[in-house]
Parts: structure tokens; C-alpha cells; sequence
């Protein structure tokens, strides 16, 4: 794969990933791109195919992971998600540095590649304080907030594998989080300005 090393970034729904990831495209506009996602859920209303994600079959997409076009894919509330390799491929052509947002099943079908990203995940200060900002976002039902606290439990708990991230980031504080994850990214974010330049 030609271009920057792409970012995985991981971590339970809430810990601020998001947050993170607008403050940095923020501050280095067209430096990062994201690979668009497929899945086989219906769009919601708004979303475009090829932008929001490729919207697939189950049929097309099992076609593909059978051949061996995905860095990674998951079956969330029946529907499949993933990222192909072609994705990831049309940032990097971009001369951008490709971020994924994978869960942390996501994580280690990626360890099997030959993506060579820098692993990052993103975490809570605490489940407690997940908590409280997942009903802050008063987006979820009670069922499904249990859901997703019970994932980030595991996924908590997964992550403390050794030498599964190149960082972990607690983030209680977000200037310091964002430090944080800038730093770690630095020497990719310059390589990506300077080969603009020439």
C-alpha cells in the first residue's frame, strides 16, 4: 500500500472519538480522509451512497470478503459493516492518511493485514462517566444504552492486551487528549505535507 500509514482508531461508543477526530480535521484540513465504511443496513435519510457509505447486498458484500477485498468486517444489530481494501487504497491516492474507525474485533482482523496503521484507541476516564455521556446524547433508548455499555465493558476489556495499541488515550480532559493524539501522528502528518509540496 503507497501513501501514509493510515490511523486506526478504536474505542467504546462516547469515549470522544469523534470529538477528537472533527478537532483534528479541523486543524489539518485535507491532510486526513476517511475510507467509506459498506454495509447492508438501509440508508437513513440524508446519507449518499459512496459518501456516508457504500450502501451493498449482503450477497455483494459476503462476494467480496469471500475474495478478499475487506481489511475488516462485523455484523452489528444484523446488519454488516466493513472497510475494503479499495477504500483505503482511494485515501491514500488522495495522498491523505486514511483514518479507520473499527471496534475492537476490527483491531485485530487489521493486525492480520498489511496495513501497518498506527493502532490508537480512545477511551473513558471510567464506565461511569460513559455512561453519563451517553445519556447526555439522549440518542439512545434504554435498551440499546445498555447495549452499548455492555460492548464497551468488553471492548475495555479486550483492548488491555499488550501491544494491541500503539497508544491508548484516556480521555478526561480533551486538550490533553488531543495533544496526545496529535503527537503520536505528527511524523505522518508532516511526511503527508511535505510530499504535497513537492
Amino acid at each position: 500500500m503507497q501513501g501514509p500509514r493510515p490511523v486506526v482508531l478504536s474505542g467504546p461508543s462516547g469515549a470522544g472519538k469523534s470529538t477528537l477526530l472533527k478537532k483534528l480535521l479541523k486543524d489539518y484540513e485535507n491532510v486526513f480522509g476517511f475510507s467509506v465504511s459498506h454495509t447492508t443496513r438501509q440508508p437513513r435519510p440524508g446519507e449518499v451512497n459512496g459518501k456516508d457509505y457504500h450502501f451493498v447486498t449482503r450477497e455483494e458484500m459476503q462476494k467480496e470478503i469471500d475474495a478478499g477485498e475487506f481489511i475488516e468486517h462485523a455484523e452489528f444489530s444484523g446488519n454488516m459493516y466493513g472497510t475494503s481494501k479499495g477504500a483505503v487504497q482511494a485515501v491514500q491516492a488522495q495522498n491523505q492518511i486514511c483514518v479507520l474507525d473499527v471496534d475492537i474485533q476490527g483491531v485485530k482482523n487489521i493486525k492480520k493485514t498489511d496495513l501497518n496503521p498506527i493502532y490508537i484507541s480512545v477511551q473513558p476516564p471510567s464506565i461511569e462517566i460513559l455512561e453519563k455521556r451517553l445519556r447526555d446524547r439522549k440518542t439512545e433508548t434504554e435498551e440499546s444504552l445498555l447495549k452499548r455499555l455492555t460492548a464497551a465493558r468488553v471492548d475495555l476489556e479486550l483492548s488491555k492486551e499488550p501491544g494491541l495499541f500503539d497508544l491508548v488515550i484516556i480521555n478526561d480532559d480533551l486538550e490533553k487528549a488531543y495533544s496526545e493524539l496529535k503527537e503520536v501522528l505528527l511524523e505522518e502528518i508532516k511526511k503527508t505535507e511535505e510530499s504535497r509540496k513537492s
